[in-house]
């Protein structure tokens, strides 16, 4: 078995049987959790931002908390199977979910009325909105439903009936808010797209509260979108920052309304993914900003230094927001990372063109930015699997290729492609430094390179003891984590029970 599988392998599948839900416990340590996601970041970066800012949020959180700095997020490390993992406890073999936008077997095009082949590109990001041009969507924020527009959404046949898919119908199992709710409390959460309304799971009613902005829309006066300035993604996760110290004060996200403080709660930051994006300065910006690490220490340039700045400015106000409604005692804080992002040493980049995977024999869909995803169509894919195999291998210097991983390999460390309607056909992993970029992009994340996959990971709380734990985790293991730190059971997640996924070590409540 290469090297590489085995890394994909991490998050395999060990079967176990259902168990019973159990009740919370009456003695449980936190009544609150407040779970922060900062994209992009790695445990390379907690540690230098904590050693060069002592003071800072930061590194008091890891003096007051627990340090995990050989914490892993998914393969594929996108942004969907990376909160997927946080929230559920599963990796893709068992959540179905590889990438914000992949492919099903199953599903029909959007307007398709479930009429011709089936078999789709399925995207839930920006492409779902009403008008992704709007911060709000095109709907009211605190009403994802109103932001996302059904004749853009896929579409499948449930007995027998054409139906659309809604965000929280693709993800296969529970996640920690459901599990939240079944217990009487109360759950909200703030992200990028109206599109993360899967969030709610599949029973659809997992958040009270769910506060989301178009991350893709348009900076005022500009044809730039807010990903195109390091102050607009700044301001854009600063609008949600508000939003949970209005619940912090009692009140729902919009601060119009009276609601009870959420036992869980969170958001994610932006900031700092774009910070190693984005080359240079955009609209609202100061001039001679620059993006991405200086050298492979990970030494941030100006850009990136003014988004960790403001993320780290950004967790103080969160802090103060629990310390003046008199939350700190009872609220366990967990921060982590969907993916990090590659590549750190700047030296590695290499650009590459991804339009030559649209030639791949029997080719259906692809997904490229620092790793490749290919599905064939389902109907003559057994015919084309040979040729495409041998085509990607040809083609493997052109395109940036580490390794090709073929339906037998996927089989191993998900479900088999050919019984699976999410699977892909093909992985593509790619040399160190690769990006798939036309525009001037200068790093990505998806791929299962080390830059990827190593995350940031704290969990602190006043009931704590801090340290440092060198142990490999992997993301997965938070969503236990959480609803132990509640006085959960974790085996009420599905995927728990399914890949046996343990809690965090350490983290004893």
């Amino acid at each position: 078995m290469t090297r590489l599988l085995r890394a994909f392998l991490l998050g395999s599948l060990s079967i176990m049987p259902a168990l019973v839900i159990q009740p919370a416990s009456a003695d449980t340590s936190y009544k609150h959790v407040l779970l922060i996601s900062v994209d992009g970041l790695h445990a390379v970066d907690v540690s230098n931002y904590a050693a060069t800012h002592p003071a800072s949020a930061i590194a008091g959180l890891m003096k007051q908390g627990l340090f995990y700095p050989n914490a892993v997020t998914t393969a594929p490390s996108d942004s969907f199977p990376g909160l997927v993992a946080q929230v559920t406890g599963g990796s893709p073999a068992v959540t179905g979910v590889f990438y914000d936008d992949s492919y099903d077997r199953t599903y029909y095009a959007p307007g398709s009325n479930c009429q011709g082949e089936p078999g789709t590109e399925v995207s839930f990001a920006e492409n779902v909105d009403v008008d992704s041009d709007r911060l709000d969507g095109g709907g009211t924020p605190g009403k994802p439903l109103t932001q996302i527009d059904p004749k853009k959404l896929p579409m499948v046949l449930v007995g027998g009936k054409c139906t659309t898919v809604l965000p929280h119908d693709f993800v296969r199992v529970n996640n920690i808010f459901e599990v939240v709710k079944h217990h009487g409390g109360r759950t909200a959460w703030s992200d990028k797209h109206p599109a993360y309304e899967w969030l709610n799971g599949p029973s659809g009613d997992g958040l009270d509260d769910f506060y989301a902005l178009e991350q893709d829309s348009r900076i005022p006066g500009t044809k730039v979108k807010t990903t195109g300035s390091f102050k607009a993604e700044r301001d854009f996760d600063e609008a949600r920052v508000k939003a949970l110290i209005n619940q912090m004060q009692g009140l729902d996200s919009t601060g119009k309304a009276k609601a009870p403080v959420p036992v869980l709660f969170g958001m994610n930051f932006q900031a700092v993914s774009v910070g190693q994006k984005l080359p240079k300065s955009g609209p609202g910006d100061e001039t001679g900003l620059t993006g991405g690490y200086a050298d492979a220490a990970a030494t941030p340039n100006n850009g990136l230094a003014k988004q960790l700045d403001y993320v780290d400015g950004a967790l103080g106000e969160l802090l103060a927001g629990l310390r003046d409604n008199k939350l700190v005692a009872d609220t366990l804080i967990v921060v982590a990372s969907k993916h990090g992002q590659s590549p750190i040493d700047p030296t590695t980049f290499q650009a590459h063109d991804d339009d030559p995977y649209a030639k791949t024999p029997g080719y259906g869909f692809h997904i490229a930015d620092d790793a490749a995803l290919i599905w064939l169509k389902p109907q003559d894919r057994e015919k084309n699997l040979a040729g495409a195999a041998d085509y990607l291998e040809k083609s493997s210097k052109a395109l940036g290729i580490g390794q090709l991983m073929t339906p037998n390999q996927l089989a191993l460390a998900y479900q088999d492609p050919a019984k699976d309607s999410r699977t892909p056909d093909f992985i593509v992993t790619v040399n160190p430094g690769v990006v798939y970029t036309s525009g001037s992009k200068i790093a990505e994340h998806g791929g299962a390179n080390a830059d990827d996959r190593s995350v940031a990971l704290i969990v602190s709380g006043t009931a704590i003891q801090p340290r440092r734990i060198t142990a490999l985790v992997q993301t997965t293991q938070v969503a236990p984590t959480i609803l132990r730190a509640l006085g959960y059971d974790p085996a009420e997640l599905q995927a728990v029970g399914k890949e046996g996924t343990q809690e965090l070590p350490g983290a004893s409540f």
